[in-house]
């Protein structure tokens, strides 16, 4: 006779399950097991598949995959009418493609497509202003500092972005955004040459984003750490930090992060090409 056992999971724990596991750097296995779910409302179908193109999200940008497209046109087919959350996955694959498509981290607008620059601080404009919360609000003024500082070239706009972002995760205890406020409001330290500013928030960046289990992030936010270790002329231990971000890099898929702790290793300086934002 076999025993058989029954488990059943509450849906929104299972949501809250992978996106633990994308966050981790376990996207294959987070995606397995959102396909694996079924649903019996439209209304829970649709918070699949919204959970499904995040985790796609998180995979293009720290596995460099490209599956973020399809998953999202699925989304949009569950979810007909405006949502706010899939148009945010949207906003934040379009600024991926066209950052990945510059090749450089400040490049500014000119010779790249003016019609898609203009376009996606349109959707980061009208994103915030539809926000039907604060941390939703800070979400869109973090992409409004990004645009501004990556894809326009707009330095001095960009941190006053970020300081409302950073307000917004705070008062609102979302650790992700915290946590990317203060790693590109450190980068400004950094290019100021307030180095010391730049470590207390990198710092700070890397402990919430350890706290809330985004291994590849926590990567990337350590070789910011390798890079002010050089910085101070601490090579040997930037190389040393860089070393092992490159092997955690490897052994978890994160292609990306791993090019960058090489590059790094060879004399790259990773804050002048593009950075992640995959929270």
């Amino acid at each position: 006779m076999t025993n058989t056992t029954s488990t059943t999971v509450g849906f929104d724990e299972l949501l809250a399950a992978a996106r633990e596991l994308s966050l981790a750097g376990r996207w294959d296995r987070a995606l397995r097991l959102l396909d694996a779910t079924t649903c019996a409302t439209p209304g829970d179908r649709a918070r699949l598949a919204l959970a499904a193109a995040e985790v796609a999200l998180q995979s293009d940008w720290f596995g460099g995959t490209e599956l973020t497209a399809d998953r999202a046109e699925y989304a949009g087919k569950q979810s007909p009418g405006t949502d706010w959350d899939l148009a945010f996955v949207r906003l934040r694959h379009e600024y991926l493609r066209l950052l990945r498509s510059a090749g450089t981290l400040r490049f500014g607008p000119r010779g790249k497509d003016p019609e898609a620059l203009a376009g996606i601080r349109r959707s980061a404009h009208r994103l915030h202003d539809d926000a039907s919360d604060e941390v939703r609000r800070g979400w869109a003024s973090m992409y409004l500092g990004l645009i501004a500082d990556n894809l326009f070239a707009e330095r001095t706009v960009a941190p006053a972005h970020y300081e409302a972002a950073l307000r917004a995760g705070e008062s609102g205890g979302d650790d992700l955004l915290v946590r990317e406020a203060l790693r590109h409001l450190g980068d400004h330290d950094h290019d100021d040459g307030d180095h010391d500013r730049a470590l207390e928030r990198w710092r700070r960046a890397t402990f919430l984003g350890a706290r809330a289990g985004m291994v590849p992030g926590v990567l990337t936010q350590q070789l910011l750490l390798a890079v002010l270790a050089r910085d101070t002329g601490d090579e040997a231990g930037a190389s040393a930090l860089a070393g092992e971000i490159a092997r955690w890099a490897e052994a978890i898929g994160a292609e990306p992060v791993h090019a960058q702790a090489t590059g790094f290793l060879t004399g790259t300086d990773p804050t002048a090409g593009p950075q992640d934002s995959g929270a």
